[in-house]
């Protein structure tokens, strides 16, 4: 009986020894095929920009709203078997300055410029006399 749960368990303890290291690497794989991509920015009548991006299947394109800085305002992934995403982002709350959009695939990275820039308002005094 003694040998049998002695073998059982170095049985035991060789397979968890082998399976441990497909336990620890938690973390995603990048894609290793590059998928071609198409993207369109645009704003809307309310002020909102709007983000297009017309993909192949197979791979995951990033997209990010970063500041000068390199600080993030809005990331977001298409997934792997996604071919088409219409984004709406709201930049009204963000202050005036330079931005970037940049879309990646994993291989290549693509960036957009964007300004932003709040138009001061004039108030023109204006008297009307009627007789």
């Amino acid at each position: 009986m003694k040998t049998l749960v002695k073998s059982l368990l170095v049985a035991f303890v060789l397979t968890f020894v082998a399976f441990a290291p497909s336990f620890a690497n938690n973390r995603p794989k990048r894609a290793s095929k590059a998928v071609a991509y198409q993207t369109s920015l645009y704003t809307d009548a309310e002020g909102k920009l709007r983000v297009a991006v017309d993909k192949e299947t197979g791979g995951v394109v990033e997209v990010r709203l970063v500041n000068s800085a390199g600080k993030e305002f809005f990331v977001q992934q298409i997934g792997k078997w996604q071919r088409k995403a219409r984004l709406r982002v709201d930049v009204s709350a963000l202050p005036d300055g330079a931005y970037q959009v940049a879309f990646t695939n994993g291989v290549t990275d693509f960036t957009n410029n964007l300004t932003l820039s709040t138009q001061k308002q004039i108030v023109t005094n204006r008297l009307v006399a009627v007789n």
